[in-house]
């Protein structure tokens, strides 16, 4: 299943998206797409629904975050090699883990706003996952049990507030939506291999990031197991799984940054696609 969440921002409906690519109204059957619907036994429940029964919603409405009520948005960082050898950062030989508040959290299509004064304003096309059941200290081998779903995220960066002004980089992770997810949640049942995926980032027409999820140092049932012994996951919990090389702070031979009516366009195989436009600095 495709779950989406569509409607101005704090107004949201859930809805699915159809095997016609249509989309299907799911407000008489829950009432948000958040961790209370995301278990085996309530997925199933929706996966039994004959989309052609629930109302068709007409037009092209905006698309919300495909999940609410994101408790914890954690992000793994240099998790693909190639990206931290052009971050001149060495190879980590366990994951790189990190917080992104979960108010930059907005929808696929919405604008991302640099902060004021931002010169240093980055992009990352990453896989990100949704946790569907809680886990504590998890194995490896049940990992991807836990798993509601996946969806792409772009983990914004301003790389000064991340790297130059101080040593923890949740500063230049969380400004105001710089966590553009969705835009929809597909199920883990529709992606065979989550380690096969491969991904996308252009910048005004010109792509910067070509990757597969098949080059991550640390898969996404490592890291469920890893995260899972940090921290209780919780349903709805999410996390981003790191960016493939192609960022504009490893551009050479000179980085190039995100500036103000700038359109950043990224996709991964079977999650569709998103595209920002980007303000302020």
């Amino acid at each position: 299943m495709k779950l989406v969440r569509y409607g101005e921002p704090g107004l949201e409906k859930p809805g699915l998206i159809d095997a016609e690519g249509a989309l299907r109204d799911l407000s008489g059957v829950v009432n948000d797409i958040d961790g209370s619907v995301l278990g085996d036994a309530a997925l199933s429940k929706l996966r039994s629904l004959d989309p052609a029964q629930l109302p068709k919603v007409q037009g092209t409405p905006r698309f919300g975050a495909p999940v609410a009520n994101v408790g914890k948005f954690i992000a793994i960082g240099l998790n693909y090699s190639d990206h931290a050898k052009e971050s001149n950062m060495p190879i980590p030989k366990e994951p790189v883990v990190f917080s992104k508040a979960t108010s930059c959290i907005v929808g696929p299509n919405d604008t991302v706003v640099l902060p004021k004064g931002s010169v240093k304003g980055d992009w990352e096309v990453e896989l990100a996952f949704v946790i569907g059941k809680e886990a504590k200290s998890v194995s490896e081998e049940t990992a991807l049990d836990y798993v509601a779903g996946y969806m792409i995220c772009n983990d914004v960066s301003e790389r000064e507030w991340q790297l130059e002004r101080g040593h923890t980089w949740d500063k230049g992770k969380g400004f105001d939506t710089f966590g553009p997810i969705g835009p929809w949640l597909v199920t883990r049942d529709e992606i065979a291999d989550p380690q096969n995926l491969a991904m996308w980032l252009d910048v005004n027409g010109k792509r910067f990031q070509t990757g597969t999820t098949s080059t991550m140092i640390f898969t996404v049932k490592q890291l469920v197991a890893y995260v899972s012994f940090l921290y209780t996951l919780k349903p709805g919990d999410v996390i981003t799984t790191g960016t493939p090389p192609g960022v504009g702070m490893g551009v050479k031979p000179a980085s190039v940054f995100l500036k103000s009516g700038d359109v950043m366009r990224l996709g991964i195989d079977g999650l569709g696609e998103q595209r920002q436009q980007v303000t302020g600095g």
